[in-house]
C-alpha cells in the first residue's frame, strides 16, 4: 500500500472532498468469545473486525466478486478496556486508505460508546486464490473511496 503525504490516496480523491465507506455492525461478546474470566479474547476482535468488514463489502455489492481473493495481510488492534461476556459492541470499520492493490480499513470498538478497542486491517487483492496482488479498478476505487456510510447492521435499534 503506498500511504500518501498530503491528504489525497493514490489515485483517489482527497479526505476533504468524498466520504469514504464505512459501516457499523453490532456484535455480542458470547460464551466462545471469552477466557477463564469472563473477558473478551483477544482473537475474537480479529473475527468482529472480519466480519464488518464482510458487511461493508456486502453493502458496496464487492462481496461476491471479491472474497476468497481479498485476504488479510496486517491485522493489528490496541486493547483499550476489557469488553465482557454478553456486552453489546458496536464495531464501526472505515476505509483509510487505498493503495494500488490494497485497502487499510481503520477500526473501533466500543461499547456504550466507549471505545474499548482500536485497530487497522489491510487486504490485498489477488487475481485469484492463492494469486498475485492486481490493481484495483476504477469501480472498486470509487466504491470504496466514495461511498460513504453504509447502512448498518444492528442488533438493537435506538
Amino acid at each position: 500500500m503506498t500511504a500518501s503525504s498530503g491528504g489525497a490516496t493514490e489515485g483517489g480523491p482527497t479526505a476533504a472532498t468524498s466520504a469514504r465507506a464505512s459501516i457499523r455492525v453490532q456484535r455480542r461478546i458470547e460464551w466462545s468469545d471469552t477466557d477463564a474470566s469472563g473477558a473478551y479474547h483477544n482473537s475474537a476482535v480479529f473475527a468482529f473486525m472480519e466480519a464488518a468488514e464482510t458487511a461493508l463489502l456486502e453493502r458496496l455489492g464487492m462481496v461476491e466478486e471479491i472474497y476468497g481473493r481479498h485476504p488479510r495481510v496486517r491485522i493489528e488492534a490496541d486493547f483499550l478496556r476489557p469488553l465482557w461476556f454478553r456486552d453489546l459492541v458496536d464495531v464501526t470499520l472505515s476505509v483509510a486508505e487505498v493503495g494500488r492493490t490494497s485497502v487499510a480499513y481503520d477500526v473501533e470498538m466500543a461499547r456504550a460508546g466507549d471505545p474499548c478497542v482500536r485497530g487497522r486491517l489491510v487486504a490485498v487483492l489477488l487475481d485469484r486464490i492463492g494469486g498475485t496482488p492486481v490493481p484495483w479498478s476504477d469501480e472498486h476505487r470509487r466504491l470504496l473511496l466514495g461511498s460513504g456510510p453504509q447502512a448498518p447492521e444492528l442488533l438493537v435499534t435506538g
